[in-house]
């Protein structure tokens, strides 16, 4: 019998994974490992007193065994383009809720899509439940509610002082020459990367410059707030900035097999994630606003700890919240399912108003 407190960690011997299970312990938690390679959760598994579980996601037969006895799934495999969709078919099958980390907007779309098929089944779908997209989905439904007929919406962030993991490595080289995304009269409309440019004050009296991005907001916040117009930006220095846009049209490249192979390679081999003191002094910084048709605009800002760590107190607040009951079965945004203060439930998180 599964205790009430258990769930299921899938991609578990991922970077953020790692943290997840490191902190489940201070929420109450007790993760279930799972991954695709026996061995390596075997490893991760025994020597903390853990259970695990194994299954490849092409494994229609061993994924509906894995997840038997389970009541969610915290999906962290990425590329989330890849495993996402098997992992959703197979909680529809069993009736497990499904939440995952990424910030693909394909797969929220995905997960909208397969609304109606989750609610027959008595399955919630709710992805983006850590840095991607929490902050920003919270601070996007506060501003609509500060202005309720806004029509447009635009959100920005900011990494000060951390670094990438090897798996938002690899992601990000998958969508590289990919070009960008935004919300335009409630329809996604494909733009060029870095297409438009902005100043953004994530602290008073400072600015900093930021490119647009096709971050999940675009998907997300459109569904928590209604707002039919948002772009999304990420602060970067002048030298990123001209390699974004060297990418439009380099595309064709950037996408070739043997390039993308050739520079997952050297993924592989350099790239870890930041180390615990990063973690503690790094910040991450959101910055939203939302203008209605009469030009009234109302601004607001988060100051949050460093994005994974961010992402592994939001996930498994989250995962803690499912099990406590406190979920609804069909697709779900996390704002729009705990609202805008779920964020102001992470010890190190504020909220403030103003231009």
């Amino acid at each position: 019998m599964t205790s009430p407190r258990e769930f299921l960690l899938y991609g578990a011997t991922g970077y953020t994974a790692g943290l997840i299970r490191k902190m489940a312990p201070d929420f109450g938690l007790v993760p279930v490992l799972a991954g695709r390679n026996e061995a390596a959760i075997k490893a991760l598994a025994e020597p903390h007193g853990l259970a695990y579980r194994v299954a490849d996601l092409a494994d229609a037969v061993g994924l509906d065994t894995m997840l038997r006895g389970q009541l969610v799934v915290l999906h962290c495999a990425g590329p989330f383009s890849k495993t996402a969709l098997p992992m959703q078919q197979a909680c529809l099958r069993a009736g497990v809720d499904y939440l995952d980390i990424t910030g693909e907007i394909e797969i929220f779309e995905q997960g909208f899509r397969l609304d109606k098929r989750a609610q027959a089944a008595g399955s919630m779908l709710m992805s983006g439940v850590g840095f991607d997209v929490v902050p920003t989905d919270c601070l996007a439904l506060y501003l609509k509610n500060q202005l309720p007929d806004a029509t447009h919406l635009q959100l920005a962030f900011a990494n000060v002082g951390g670094s990438l993991s090897h798996g938002t490595a690899q992601t990000a080289t998958e969508n590289m020459g990919a070009g960008g995304l935004v919300r335009e009269n409630g329809l996604l409309r494909p733009v060029p990367t870095a297409h438009k440019m902005l100043s953004v004050a994530f602290k008073p009296g400072t600015s900093r410059s930021c490119m647009s991005i096709p971050w999940g907001d675009v998907s997300t916040a459109y569904y928590t707030t209604g707002i039919p117009n948002i772009e999304t930006f990420m602060a970067a220095p002048a030298g990123q900035i001209r390699l974004a846009k060297l990418g439009n049209s380099l595309g064709w490249l950037l996408r070739n097999a043997w390039v993308q192979r050739f520079i997952r390679n050297r993924i592989s081999r350099s790239v870890t994630g930041p180390d615990e003191q990063t973690r503690k002094t790094a910040r991450s910084l959101v910055w939203g606003q939302v203008r209605n048709q009469a030009g009234k605009t109302v601004t607001a800002r988060l100051d949050c700890p460093e994005g994974y760590t961010l992402t592994a107190l939001t996930a498994l607040t989250i995962v803690r919240d499912v099990l406590d009951g406190k979920r609804k079965a069909g697709f779900q945004t996390p704002a729009g399912l705990y609202g805008p203060d779920l964020i102001l439930e992470i010890d190190g998180v504020t909220r403030t108003d103003g231009e």
